[in-house]
């Protein structure tokens, strides 16, 4: 059989199929160009919920390196509302060119399965760039609930159905749902009491309110250690570096009990490939520096780091389980 010559094969191509390569070469050699000279103006760093919280913190510490290597300003826009779907609607139609990103946390493929019209889709409106932290979600109790362990609370709760309370910061929110999940892993009766935000939910734990909750551990730590919650376990597949004595949920008999309060960064879907490699880069690079570690352990975040590729797949997990705990909890958000 006579080998053909590139030049030769390439003449042997269809038109059409010739102009379809062509039209993918210029498209990568555009992408190449852009990243090379990306960025040559301002960036827009929306931020989807009040100014003052730890997330937003690590934003504007992150804007402010990314600014300080990229020589170009990289404003934060705080725009908080609808549960975080604001500031992800003005990203999701922004133009696809690196110079507006979000951050973004778990609460964004929540929202996915709660709020059924959202003016976006979560998954295909935005391309991952990279997720940064995470701080596992867990179980705790009140000092006054008779149990020391996460089989004793099931069995307990399973003694007395429906008589513990279960503090969230609210309908829909990534606490509750850890906990309806608990619920459909275990087989108990909680009740949920909801509240508006974290912090009125734990101070009611605190005073015996309510007996039990799932909360982001890194909001109890300081209450754990005084004695004044205790832990049962964490939601995640390892320990939690801050609690290396508090075991996972798998370790204590109930596998599939993982919730993570995770923070990420996307841009809007089809924004070219390179400037999005151009970020996880950049980003990763800052989150990795000792100084950076210190600051995240400080306010109990986990270091993820992780490529575009990993993060995606995070977001699709986390909407295929939550939707799947919304549907078998007939949670509803007002």
């Amino acid at each position: 059989m006579k080998h053909l010559r590139p030049w030769e094969a390439v003449a042997r191509i269809p038109l059409l199929g010739r102009l379809f390569i062509c039209g993918l070469a210029v498209l990568t050699m555009v992408g190449f160009a852009q990243a090379q000279t990306f960025p040559s103006r301002p960036i827009r760093f929306v931020v989807p919920i009040p100014a003052g919280g730890s997330t937003d913190v690590l934003a504007r510490e992150i804007a402010r390196r990314l600014q300080e290597t990229w020589g170009q300003p990289v404003v934060v826009d705080n725009r908080p509302g609808a549960a975080g779907s604001l500031g992800a609607d003005i990203v999701a139609k922004s133009p696809a060119d690196g110079y507006t990103i979000l951050l973004v946390n778990v609460g964004h493929v929540i929202n996915a399965s709660v709020y059924p019209k959202l003016p976006f889709d979560s998954i295909k409106d935005f391309a991952p760039v990279v997720l940064m932290t995470a701080v596992p979600l867990g179980v705790v109790v009140h000092p006054s609930v008779p149990v020391k362990s996460l089989p004793e609370l099931i069995a307990y709760a399973k003694a007395h159905p429906g008589q513990l309370n279960f503090g969230s910061s609210g309908n829909g929110g990534a606490s509750h749902l850890a906990g309806e999940l608990f619920k459909s892993l275990t087989g108990v009766q909680l009740t949920h009491v909801p509240y508006k935000g974290s912090a009125p939910a734990v101070a009611d734990l605190l005073a015996g309110q309510t007996q039990v909750m799932f909360p982001d551990m890194a909001v109890v730590v300081p209450h754990i250690k005084a004695g004044r919650v205790r832990p049962l376990a964490v939601a995640t597949p390892k320990r939690m570096a801050a609690l290396p004595d508090v075991p996972t949920g798998q370790e204590m008999g109930v596998p599939g009990f993982e919730v993570a309060a995770w923070v990420g960064i996307l841009a809007p879907a089809n924004t070219p490939k390179e400037i999005v490699t151009k970020y996880n880069a950049e980003v990763v690079r800052i989150l990795q520096q000792p100084d950076m570690r210190e600051k995240l352990a400080a306010q109990g975040f986990e270091l993820v780091a992780s490529s575009p590729e990993q993060f995606g797949a995070v977001m699709r997990t986390d909407i295929e389980k939550f939707s799947r705990v919304v549907k078998a909890a007939g949670v509803k958000v007002d």
